[in-house]
């Protein structure tokens, strides 16, 4: 039987289960008595000792609480005591998706298991949550703007007035530049604005719809991350629903225009116009916050103008090229 360090771990990656965990736990073989284990406990100081780790040449068997040691009877082994179906976590597994484990296992710490199902070391309570806490400032960081987290979230909220400036003005003369263009795509479509002037009065609505769809995935894709559902498992899923929801507004909005305005053509501009932009607002803000994160660029100031006006831009195109395909 042994309490020994297992094995270092400070060169494991940053937020990996392994750079929480600890070795400074205690470890007996499963044929250990418990009056035995309870003995050499005695005196020895430990990291975490919420949990006495059961190995054989360091394969890690299962694990017994320190409750159930405590009050079991003195000549059973570990063996007959521990826990073989214990929840347990690779090195490499995200701190994030390691903590949300122990949660759903209802365990106050976590086992790190290797690849030879050796064992790394114990993620400690303490450490769980700390984990829990830091991921949970930085998804409500990722609520206000996408920020990486809760000490950015907290630097842009306090800096002075001159820097906050610095920060945002950059952003919405990116968006004032295109509101111009905007203006310009619709002077483009002047004549058919002229001979069918009713094509303005949809202009706001197709453009409210597809930014309301772009908040909606913006807000869908942070929870996804914050429970460590990778962005790869949700990109398919958010295009076929943007799909959907852009098809059920359009087969609502369609005839509600036939029937309010009397025009079958303005009608099916109306319906496409809002299935496609609805299409390309899901895109637009799944890709941009993810852009901006590649480029260094703080996405708490920048994702927010930068989709609008995309996404606005995107749809006045829409709209008027389908107009003048139909007219």
């Amino acid at each position: 039987m042994s309490h020994d360090t297992i094995l270092s771990n400070d060169h494991i990656s940053f937020e990996t289960a392994a750079q929480h965990a600890t070795a400074r736990v205690p470890v007996f073989t499963p044929n250990c008595r418990v009056d035995m284990a309870r003995l050499e406990m005695l005196g020895q100081r430990y990291e975490c000792a919420s949990h006495v780790m059961v190995c054989e040449d360091r394969l890690f068997l299962g694990l017994v609480r320190i409750e159930d040691l405590l009050s079991a009877p003195a000549d059973i082994t570990l063996a007959e005591l521990m826990d073989s179906q214990a929840p347990i976590v690779a090195p490499g597994v995200d701190q994030e998706i390691a903590a949300w484990r122990a949660v759903n296992h209802e365990e106050s710490a976590l086992s790190v298991v290797d690849a030879q199902g050796c064992l790394v070391g114990v993620i400690p309570p303490h450490r769980l949550l700390a984990v829990l806490l830091s991921e949970h400032e930085e998804d409500l960081s990722r609520l206000g703007g996408f920020t990486k987290g809760a000490e950015a979230a907290r630097s842009s909220s306090e800096e002075p007035v001159r820097r906050r400036f610095r920060h945002r003005i950059p952003w919405l003369l990116v968006g004032l530049a295109g509101a111009l263009l905007a203006a310009d795509f619709v002077g483009q479509f002047e004549a058919q604005l002229q001979s069918k002037i009713i094509l303005a009065f949809f202009i706001p609505g197709i453009v409210y719809l597809a930014d309301a769809v772009g908040t909606q995935t913006e807000t869908v894709v942070v929870r996804g991350l914050s429970v460590g559902v990778g962005m790869r498992q949700m990109l398919g899923r958010e295009l076929l629903v943007g799909l959907a929801i852009g098809l059920a507004l359009a087969l609502v909005a369609g005839p509600l225009v036939w029937w309010r305005w009397g025009s079958p053509e303005i009608a099916l501009c109306v319906g496409l116009s809002v299935f496609v932009s609805c299409a390309t607002a899901t895109l637009t803000a799944m890709a941009l916050p993810w852009l901006l994160n590649s480029f260094s660029l703080d996405p708490a100031f920048g994702s927010g103008p930068l989709a609008t006006v995309i996404q606005d831009l995107f749809s006045v195109l829409i709209y008027f090229t389908i107009a003048s395909a139909l007219f």
